[in-house]
Formats: C-alpha cells, sequence, structure tokens
C-alpha cells in the first residue's frame, strides 16, 4: 500500500511538473530584431524596463534578441525560432508567408522616407550604374529599390551585375571597391553615402509608404503577446515623441547601439518616417494605398521568381487587410495586415 501510494505521489509530482513546463513555455515568447533605424528601439524595450512592465500586466515573459544579419532574422522566424520578427512588408511576403508561415503584421513602425538608398563612386546618376556591378541584399527591399528606380530612367538589370551582399558587409565593401556602387538602408547607408567620391542618385522619399517597417508575428500567437508588445512599443514611442531630456537620453542609446553618432542617428530619424502614434499608423492599414502597395510589391516578387516554382501568377499567396479584403488567393492567405492592436493602443484599450 506505501509503495502504491508513493508511486501515486511520484506520478503526481511529475505531472504537476510536467503541465507547469507546458504553461511556463506557453508564457514565454520571443521576438528578434535587426540593426535599422527605425527598429532601434526594439533594442531599448527592456532596458528602459517598459517591457517588464508590460509582461507584468498580461503576465507573460517576452525575450528580445538582436539578429545582427537581417535576411538570418527572417530566416529564423520562418523555421519556428521566434515568434516576432521585424521586417520590411515586402520581405513578410516573400520569405515566412510564401514559405507557408501564417504571418501577421500588428505594428507599422514607420517608412522609409529616404532610409534606403542607391550610392555610387565616381558617377552623377542612375544612368551611371550601366555596366558595373551593384552590391545589394539579393531579393530584399533594396532589389526593389532598384527595380523601380531604374524604371524611371528606361533602364533594367539587364544593364547591370546584381551581386549579393550581406547588410553587414556592404559598408565595408563599398570602403574599399574602387568603382563600388550599392544598394542599402540605414546604418550602412549613412557611412557609404559619405564614403570619398560618393553620390547618393535615389533614395526611397522618391517612392514614399512602399518601403513600410513592421513587426510582424505568427498569426496564431497568444492574444496577450500580441498586445503586450504593442502596448510597450507605443509607452516607449510616447517617450520619444517627446522633445525633452528623456528622449534625447533615448536617442543616445539607440545611437550608441547601432554604432552611429548622435549626430548620425539624428539624420537617419530625418529620413525615417516614424509613427509615434498608432491611430495615424493603424488608419494606413485601414486605407486602400496599402493594398495598391501591396500589389506592386507581390507583382514584383512574382515576376523576380519569390514565390517559387508552384507558383503560376502573383495570386498564389492571400494577403488579407482591415474589412475583409482579399489580395490574391483567399483560401491560401499568409500575410496578414491587422490595425486591431494598435487600434486598441490608440483608444487605450491595451
Amino acid at each position: 500500500m506505501n509503495i502504491m501510494k508513493k508511486a501515486l505521489t511520484t506520478t503526481a509530482l511529475l505531472s504537476s511538473v510536467l503541465l507547469s513546463s507546458v504553461a511556463t513555455a506557453q508564457d514565454a515568447f520571443k521576438v528578434c530584431w535587426s540593426h535599422y533605424t527605425g527598429w532601434e528601439p526594439y533594442g531599448l524595450l527592456e532596458q528602459t524596463g517598459i517591457l517588464q512592465k508590460w509582461e507584468d500586466k498580461y503576465g507573460i515573459d517576452i525575450e528580445i534578441t538582436l539578429i545582427n544579419d537581417y535576411i538570418e532574422s527572417i530566416n529564423l522566424y520562418t523555421a519556428g525560432k521566434f515568434d516576432a520578427c521585424t521586417m520590411t512588408n515586402m520581405d513578410a511576403l516573400t520569405i515566412p508567408a510564401v514559405g507557408g508561415v501564417d504571418s501577421t503584421a500588428i505594428i507599422y513602425g514607420d517608412y522609409s522616407n529616404g532610409n534606403d538608398g542607391i550610392v555610387l563612386k565616381n558617377g552623377k546618376s542612375l544612368e551611371d550604374l550601366k555596366g558595373r556591378d551593384v552590391m545589394l541584399v539579393e531579393l530584399s527591399v533594396s532589389h526593389y529599390l532598384l527595380s523601380r528606380a531604374l524604371s524611371t530612367v528606361g533602364m533594367s538589370e539587364r544593364d547591370l551585375q546584381v551581386i549579393n551582399t550581406s547588410d553587414a558587409d556592404i559598408a565595408a565593401l563599398f570602403e574599399t571597391t574602387p568603382n563600388a556602387a550599392t544598394v542599402t538602408w540605414n546604418p550602412p547607408l549613412q557611412s557609404v553615402r559619405y564614403a570619398k567620391g560618393a553620390k547618393m542618385v535615389f533614395d526611397s522619399s522618391q517612392i514614399p509608404q512602399e518601403i513600410m517597417d513592421l513587426l510582424v508575428v505568427k498569426s496564431d500567437a497568444d492574444e496577450r503577446f500580441k498586445k503586450a508588445i504593442t502596448g510597450a512599443w507605443y509607452e516607449l514611442m510616447a517617450m520619444l515623441a517627446t522633445k525633452g531630456t528623456g528622449s534625447k537620453n533615448l536617442i543616445s542609446l539607440m545611437a550608441a547601439n547601432s554604432g552611429a553618432t548622435d549626430d548620425e542617428f539624428r539624420a537617419q530619424l530625418k529620413t525615417t518616417h516614424m509613427y509615434y502614434q498608432p491611430g495615424p499608423a493603424a488608419a494606413v492599414f485601414e486605407s486602400a494605398q496599402v493594398v495598391e502597395t501591396m500589389d506592386y510589391v507581390r507583382n514584383f516578387s512574382f515576376d523576380k521568381g519569390l514565390f517559387g516554382q508552384g507558383a503560376s501568377d502573383p495570386d498564389f499567396v492571400g494577403i488579407e487587410f482591415s474589412g475583409g479584403r482579399v489580395l490574391g488567393d483567399s483560401n491560401n492567405i499568409k500575410l496578414r495586415f491587422d490595425s486591431t492592436y494598435m487600434q486598441m493602443a490608440a483608444d487605450g484599450k491595451l
């Protein structure tokens, strides 16, 4: 009898431990981000203590991790290593969504308003790219920017050679390459555009709202996680939007984390259209403009073969917007633009 009782007690204890472990796992979430002006605030959420406040409110734990290589961060998210990741609208479509990972953009942090650019040495215009090797992260928004830029002067990629280059290496390679040309984003853009003999011949301010910088989460992620990370983000945004000492200190921290001086980082912020308030960002997600932008993006992506061999047309992947609007296959929706949590932040309901 004692042996049986002991066995039952041991079994009960083991079950309790296992259930506790499962609960703990379900209460823990992971976010990854990479260096980019508009995403540097993610590096401050833990440092400022803001994240802890929102974790406590919702009874969860959120781990935020910097991944130095942008594409690698998205690949890790797509592989299931993270619950959320910072990425652009195009990369959200062509990597996780095309890969079958149902993903939702819940925070529209900013759009590039000059934060992405085309820079070359020994040249003064886009036409001077002809015959050159152009370094960029292939099939990324840099590639998209190049394609859009070339179309404005009657050129195409056939007029040059794209060289796939990690964003972590572009600045150093540009510096040491005599006749360099590149398409990149900040912070490396800040370095290359001021290199000796360099000139920026096109930037993202010429295609406003087309390069959208997002936080993308697994669509089936826990509601508490979605609310907590959104609440933390906009609490920090409110601090950054002020003109006082607190905001200046936060900018200094972001500058240091990104390897820039305060002045350099402030210059980058000027070419980033930040949505410090959630209401206007939510309104964009609910507008016809985001549908038009994603139509451009999906057609470019299909033309570049980014939907894979199984895709016969740009409708292969469904993209859902507010109000139930869908671009593409409504039976294969893998990317969603959801204003819910930003609107909750705007209404003070998080």
